[in-house]
C-alpha cells in the first residue's frame, strides 16, 4: 500500500499507540479525583502539557487540550467572540480556511456577528494589505490559516501579526493544524494570540487537540461542566490520548529536523515528473508553500474518478479537504484563487510525510499515467 493522503491523517507512531495501551491498562483514574491513584494520572497531564510546551516554546499554562483541531478551532473563534462581543461584533478571516473555522463563523453571523472573508490571489494567498483594509473600529478577531490543507500554500502569518500590533484590542487566531512539524512558527515572534494544533495530523492519535491560549487572553468557554483545564474547557481528559499527543508531537519534531529536505526532495520530484504531462496544471506554488502538498489537476478526468482508479493500485491520495470530499463538490480554495469550476473539479491532493519514499513517487506517478490511459475511453464516450 502507497499511503499519500497524509493532510487527512497519519498513521500513529508504533510508541504512540503502545504509550495509549499502556496508560488505560495501568493509569485509568480520573485527573480530576483526589485520591493518589488520580494524583498520579494528573501529574501525566502536567508533564505532557510541560513538553509540548517547551517543544512549542510556549509557558505551559498557555496550552489547554482539546478533542482536536476542529474543537479548538471553535473555541478560539467562538471563545473570542462571547467574550469581547461588547467590545465588537467584527471578525475578519479568509476565504480558503478550514471548514471548522468557515462553519464556526457562518453560525456567528447568524447570531449577530459581522464576517469580512477576505479574497485571495491566484496563489491562494492572503494579502497584509487586505487585512489592514478590513479592520474596523468593531473588529475584535483575525483568523487566518499557517498552512492551507489543500494546496499547501504558507500565508504571511509573522507579517500579518506585525500588522495587527497596531491594534492592540484585535485578537490573532492561528490554524497550525497543517503546519505543525514541518513549516516551524514561533507563536511569540508571530505575535499570534491564540493557535491550534491537532495529534493526528503528526503520527498522534485522532480525538485530541490543543489550544494554545496567550498569557493575558481571555475566552469565553464553549464546553461548561467540571471545570477541568482551568474553566476553559470542560470535561474529563483523555489522558492517555494527550500524553500520546505530547510522544507525537516530540517524535514529529525530532524527525523533522532530520529529514524535512526529505519531504521537499520528494514533492519537488514529483513535480517535476508531472511537469512532463501536457494534461497536468499543477496548483501548488513553487515558491511559498509546505513542502508536504502538492495539488494538481488531471485535465479531462474527474478527480473523484481518479482517486477511486488508483486505489486499483492500492494507491491513496485524495481531492479536496477530507472534512469537504464527500459532498462532491469542486475544492472552494482553488475557486477562490480564480481556479475554473471544470478544472477545480479534476484536482487530486498528494500529502506526503517522512516515511514515504522517492519509490512510493515513481510508482504514483506511474500509476497515474497507466489510470489516465484506461479511462481515456470511457471519459471520451462519457462527453459524447
Amino acid at each position: 500500500m502507497i499511503y499519500l493522503d497524509n493532510s487527512a491523517t497519519t498513521k500513529p507512531y508504533q510508541e504512540v499507540l503502545h504509550t495509549f495501551v499502556k496508560i488505560n491498562e495501568n493509569l485509568y483514574a480520573n485527573p480530576s479525583s483526589i485520591h493518589s491513584f488520580g494524583g498520579k494520572v494528573e501529574k501525566l497531564l502536567h508533564q505532557a502539557r510541560e513538553q509540548m510546551a517547551s517543544i512549542l516554546n510556549v509557558q505551559a499554562q498557555e496550552i489547554f487540550y482539546t478533542s482536536g483541531g476542529t474543537e479548538a478551532n471553535n473555541l478560539a473563534i467562538k471563545g473570542a467572540a462571547l467574550q469581547y462581543r461588547n467590545r465588537g461584533k467584527h471578525i475578519i478571516t479568509s476565504s480558503i480556511e478550514h471548514p471548522s473555522v468557515l462553519h464556526a463563523c457562518q453560525q456567528l453571523e447568524e447570531l449577530g456577528f459581522s464576517i469580512t472573508y477576505l479574497p485571495v490571489n491566484s496563489e491562494g494567498r492572503v494579502s497584509v494589505e487586505d487585512v489592514r483594509n478590513a479592520i474596523r473600529k468593531d473588529t475584535i478577531l483575525v483568523s487566518i490559516m499557517h498552512v492551507n490543507n489543500e494546496i499547501g500554500v504558507i500565508q504571511p502569518i509573522k507579517e500579518i501579526g506585525a500588522e495587527l500590533q497596531k491594534y492592540p484590542k484585535v485578537l490573532f487566531h492561528v490554524d497550525y493544524v497543517q503546519g505543525c512539524g514541518k513549516v516551524p512558527l514561533n507563536f511569540y515572534e508571530a505575535h499570534i494570540d491564540l493557535c491550534t494544533l491537532s495529534a493526528h495530523k503528526i503520527h498522534g492519535l485522532k480525538g485530541n487537540g490543543l489550544l494554545f491560549k496567550r498569557k493575558g487572553i481571555d475566552i469565553s468557554p464553549i464546553l461548561t461542566g467540571g471545570d477541568q483545564e482551568r474553566s476553559i474547557r470542560s470535561g474529563t481528559e483523555n489522558v492517555a490520548g494527550i500524553v500520546a499527543f505530547a510522544k507525537a508531537l516530540r517524535i514529529h519534531t525530532e524527525e523533522a529536523s532530520r529529514s524535512i529536505s526529505h519531504l521537499q526532495m520528494m514533492k519537488e520530484a514529483l513535480r517535476e515528473k508531472l511537469k512532463q504531462l501536457s494534461s497536468i496544471v499543477i496548483h501548488t506554488p513553487i515558491d511559498g508553500s509546505a513542502p508536504h502538498i502538492l495539488n494538481f489537476s488531471v485535465e479531462g478526468f474527474k478527480g473523484e474518478v481518479m482517486v477511486h482508479a488508483l486505489e486499483n493500485h492500492q494507491i491513496y491520495v485524495s481531492t479536496t479537504s477530507a472534512c469537504s470530499s464527500k459532498r462532491s463538490e469542486p475544492s472552494k480554495t482553488l475557486l477562490a484563487m480564480g481556479v475554473p469550476e471544470q478544472l477545480a473539479d479534476q484536482s487530486l491532493r498528494i500529502s506526503l510525510t517522512f516515511e514515504n519514499t522517492l519509490d512510493e513517487i515513481d510508482k504514483f506517478y506511474h500509476a497515474l499515467i497507466k489510470e489516465m490511459e484506461n479511462l481515456a475511453p470511457t471519459m471520451r464516450r462519457s462527453k459524447s
